[in-house]
């Protein structure tokens, strides 16, 4: 969340940043409550010194001036109370409205309404040019038997699906390539939880605004991530680090579950916009530096390029429009890949934050010179599958069905270079 005194400082800039990104936040009211609460806390402070002043005086009264003294004390005492009752109404919607102010996105992003404002940065590789009538991934997933989605819809309703034989060794191998290559790149292997509780969701700014997409666990107060960037930036909320720890680089992987309620049309079609699916995330937690921040953006986005790249999927950078930002966001890179049966599909987001996060986590370092800050937080998708088969498989289908495994996962395959429908594996 901002800081009040930047926020007061820079109130044009918030109210503007707000506007672009299409939140509708109340900064004016949000100012009055933040006064309302500075003059409450100012007349309980001096009440309470009064009375720790008067106890002492007190002690050395006696008759009718003592017992005055006694019940003004008394009367003070209802006035804290009061006040505290008035500074908790206040502190409650102060704390909701500050909650919602998004930050301003970076000079630099372009201002758009929507998806539609996004910028194309590049695009690296060719989408391929088939002399024959290419099958879209459904259509291949079935005949190679390595994915059954009706029998994923008996046991778990719509948006499911089942990966079998090849696809499971597939999936697996995609996400065990993607972690080896973030580790080779200093990042610190992690498997964490997939249930979390209410506060790293609102640490790492999903909550509010998110609910509707997220699943619940009523009974037992927690939430179903919908990546592990929820666990992994949260994982040192609440502490002090010290400077020379930074930056620390993390790679999370986990599955993770959205509801995608609203989602609609082709998206639900086969893999592309499911409820439950396995991702590997980048993280990084740094020092309070915009120029490393911005270093740290470009490092954790090449290191998704070069995974795509070594799996020879063509794909576009895409500069993400303000009204396509969260919340948190202050820039965000979208990396999409291209398949052939739907066009350019997004596969990664590169997000950077600022001080956002850290200080709804209250995630702090004491630098080398003995000050107090916030850290930064970064993070980017490594690899998220099973939506980045879909590229795997259109992209590299053949005339005969069979479908050529990309020369960096044949290690991890076993040593198979091909899906054909001779080794799917199981009835169907």
């Amino acid at each position: 969340m901002l800081d009040f005194k930047y926020i007061r400082a820079e109130l044009d800039l918030v109210r503007k940043g707000a506007s672009d990104k299409g939140f509708d936040v109340d900064l004016d009211r949000l100012i009055e409550l933040d006064d309302q609460r500075k003059v409450l806390l100012t007349e309980q402070e001096q009440l309470r010194h009064d009375q720790k002043n008067a106890g002492k005086e007190i002690a050395t009264l006696d008759g009718d001036a003592k017992q005055l003294a006694i019940s003004r004390m008394a009367e003070v005492s209802d006035r804290i109370k009061s006040l505290g009752e008035d500074l908790r109404t206040v502190v409650s919607e102060l704390d909701s409205i500050h909650a919602c102010v998004p930050m301003p996105a970076a000079a630099e992003v372009p201002v758009g309404a929507d998806e539609s404002g996004n910028i194309e940065l590049r695009v690296v590789g060719s989408p391929p040019e088939f002399d024959f009538e290419p099958k879209d991934h459904v259509e291949l997933g079935q005949d190679l038997d390595i994915v059954d989605f009706a029998r994923a819809s008996k046991l778990a309703g719509s948006q499911t699906y089942i990966l079998k034989g090849d696809g499971a060794l597939l999936e697996l191998a995609v996400l065990r390539f993607a972690l080896d290559h973030v580790v080779s790149k200093g990042f610190t292997p992690m498997i964490v939880p997939t249930m979390v509780k209410y506060e790293p969701l609102f640490g790492t700014a999903y909550f509010p605004g998110g609910e509707e997409q997220t699943y619940e666990i009523p009974r037992d107060d927690l939430y179903l991530a919908g990546t592990s960037e929820v666990p992994v930036t949260a994982f040192h909320s609440g502490e002090m680090l010290e400077e020379d720890q930074l930056p620390l680089r993390y790679c999370g992987w986990s599955t993770c579950y959205r509801r995608e309620a609203g989602a609609a049309g082709k998206d639900t079609r086969g893999l592309y916009r499911i409820h439950q699916f396995n991702k590997v995330e980048q993280v990084i937690i740094g020092k309070s530096s915009i120029e490393e921040s911005i270093q740290h953006h470009e490092f954790i986005r090449d290191n998704a390029e070069e995974i795509l790249q070594a799996m020879e999927i063509p794909y576009r950078v895409v500069d993400v429009c303000t009204g396509d930002l969260g919340m948190g966001q202050v820039r965000k890179f979208d990396i999409e890949a291209w398949m052939p049966s739907r066009g350019w599909g997004e596969t990664h987001s590169a997000s950077r934050f600022y001080d956002y996060q850290a200080r709804r986590m209250d995630l702090r370092y004491r630098g080398n010179d003995g000050k107090v800050h916030y850290c930064h937080t970064l993070n980017n998708t490594a690899i998220a599958t099973p939506r980045v088969l879909i590229a795997i498989l259109e992209n590299h289908q053949r005339a005969d069905g069979t479908v050529r495994i990309p020369e960096v996962l044949v290690p991890y395959m076993g040593g198979k270079t091909e899906l054909t429908s001779a080794n799917a594996a199981g009835a169907r």
